[in-house]
């Protein structure tokens, strides 16, 4: 995609996306329906959820109608936003996909690799766009740092992504308890780790993921990488760190003190812009299947 094209300095020049947002947790309502409702690019045409009143909640906000069915807010839209459980999102994603709409997705896009390799397939059918929010490569100092180290010789790299997530709190939701780090960590750090140091063909794993696990991937260039993930250490501040080595010098991106209110404009251009234009970027489903295949070897050992 032209980054021109989807620069959130220019004008956006289209009527806005219809966007219906499926959940009405506190993701739902803390990103998803604001970042939506705020445009120009799209406009949040309404929510739904299995509890009414945590719609009415979401939707309140922003004039939205609540839609009492899935069916009915696929009727009154052109794209779909998921805020739900990975396993939740991949059902409900694949029939709208086959009901014509476009789809941004959580991460992971599926609980296991089966339904994500089922949801792909139903998108690819459907020749629907599609996106995932894959949080930090929409910032723009994530951008400055794969530029940098798309110029840079590394053939080694490390990363840590800590949280104390599963202690308590909001996030502290069955899905994220059973899976653990593999499945809600897991995606950002294979992803920047694929993206900075070269497409990751194999990646072994050791560890529990519901407490601590040790990631080593082989990427096809022969570079080698490794990530520490734990989403119940007791830390004050979460750790989402990534260290990249060769013969040049070391290359860090760390999102400690990134305001990620900086990447919600460019996730919602980029999107209503794939929309329009019928042409998805880089971050779509089949880069979410790419993440899934991997989380998978992990798991198979």
């Amino acid at each position: 995609m032209d980054p021109a094209a989807t620069s959130t300095a220019a004008p956006w020049s289209h009527t806005p996306v219809k966007v219906g947002l499926v959940g009405a947790g506190p993701w739902a309502r803390g990103v998803h329906a604001r970042v939506l409702a705020a445009g120009p690019e799209t406009e949040l045409a309404g929510v739904w959820a299995r509890r009414p009143e945590a719609a009415q909640e979401t939707a309140a906000p922003y004039g939205a109608p609540v839609a009492a069915r899935f069916e009915e807010l696929l009727d009154s839209c052109e794209a779909v936003a998921f805020a739900v459980p990975p396993a939740v999102q991949a059902e409900l994603a694949l029939r709208a996909a086959k009901a014509g709409k476009a789809l941004l997705l959580e991460k992971p896009i599926a609980e296991d690799l089966g339904a994500a390799r089922r949801l792909v397939d139903a998108i690819d059918e459907a020749g629907v766009v599609s996106q995932v929010s894959l949080t930090n490569r929409y910032h723009p100092a994530t951008r400055r740092f794969l530029e940098a180290a798309s110029e840079a010789d590394v053939f080694g790299a490390r990363a840590c992504f800590l949280s104390d997530a599963f202690l308590g709190g909001a996030f502290t939701t069955p899905w994220r308890l059973e899976h653990g780090a593999l499945l809600d960590l897991g995606p950002h750090v294979l992803d920047l780790l694929d993206a900075s140091v070269g497409r990751i063909a194999r990646v072994r794993g050791t560890g529990d993921p519901r407490r601590w696990i040790e990631l080593t991937c082989e990427h096809e260039n022969g570079a080698v990488s490794q990530a520490s993930l734990s989403g119940s250490v007791n830390v004050a501040q979460g750790v989402a760190r990534v260290e990249l080595f060769g013969s040049g010098t070391e290359l860090v991106f760390d999102s400690s003190e990134l305001d990620y209110e900086e990447s919600w404009p460019v996730l919602r251009r980029e999107f209503a812009t794939a929309v329009r234009t019928g042409v998805a970027g880089e971050l779509d489903a089949r880069r979410g299947l790419h993440l899934q295949t991997l989380m998978a070897q992990v798991s198979e050992g």
